[in-house]
């Protein structure tokens, strides 16, 4: 491996310049954005801030209208297949079958991954999900919080190095939520990038190593959970939003 290659794996997310425009909407406007191997990042911002698009364009969902973004290494233009390899992404929609078990949901993804040992991992997995019980239930018929914890279970079933999480507590009712964050607690590791945005500022900063916060599609604020006030960290986002969300 070159000096330019070793560069380029030394950061598993690396934002240049990313612009995203939908026709005359700007939706993000020259993002720098480096994080590292194993950081969990947390992304802040109100309704519109361009959070969701930053993720989709990230995961490969949304191709930049101008800029650079290097995923695990690799430009996302060039070899997205090869990105979405390594990714995996847990959002408001859980791509799941509903006609489908909870079973059959994750060894269809399973084998689109080329899982090795499926029956094992597709246990392993949920298990962690704390939803053995429910493990040949049709998706229809869980609750929205369950059905979270499914699609979390279905987002790691292939391991990926990097998992985005888009406002993944979004309609859950208080206890599902406290259920959600001790899931996403039981799928953090060392070595796994974690970049989520959310509205929850107290458990966003508790959660994070990182915060970074949106507006108006630029990045108004990052700083490290070390240096930041978690306090007063409310007054903090509501200075440089202008919103108390």
């Amino acid at each position: 491996m070159d000096e330019t290659e070793s560069a380029l794996t030394a950061w598993a997310i690396e934002v240049e310049a990313l612009s995203k425009s939908f026709g005359r909407n700007r939706a993000l406007s020259n993002i720098d954005l480096k994080i590292g191997r194993g950081e969990h990042v947390i992304v802040f911002g109100p309704n519109g801030a361009g959070k969701t698009t930053l993720v989709k364009v990230l995961s490969t969902l949304s191709k930049p209208s101008s800029g650079t973004v290097r995923v695990d290494g690799e430009d996302i233009r060039s070899d997205p297949v090869k990105v979405r390899r390594r990714i995996s992404l847990v959002s408001h929609d859980t791509f799941l079958y509903d006609n489908l078990t909870v079973y059959e949901n994750l060894r269809f993804y399973g084998k689109m991954h080329d899982v090795p040992d499926l029956e094992e991992n597709v246990r392993e997995v949920i298990a962690r999900v704390r939803l053995e019980p429910r493990l040949h239930d049709r998706v229809g018929i869980l609750s929205h919080g369950m059905q979270q914890r499914v699609s979390i279970a279905r987002a790691i079933i292939h391991n990926p190095s990097i998992l985005f999480l888009d406002e993944p507590e979004a309609g859950l009712d208080p206890q599902a939520v406290v259920m959600l964050r001790d899931v996403l607690e039981s799928v953090n590791t060392p070595e796994r990038t974690i970049v989520m945005t959310t509205h929850n500022l107290r458990q966003g900063v508790e959660m994070g190593d990182r915060v970074v916060i949106l507006d108006r599609g630029k990045i108004v604020y990052q700083a490290s959970r070390d240096d930041i006030d978690t306090v007063n960290f409310y007054e903090i986002y509501q200075s440089y939003t202008g919103t108390g969300e």
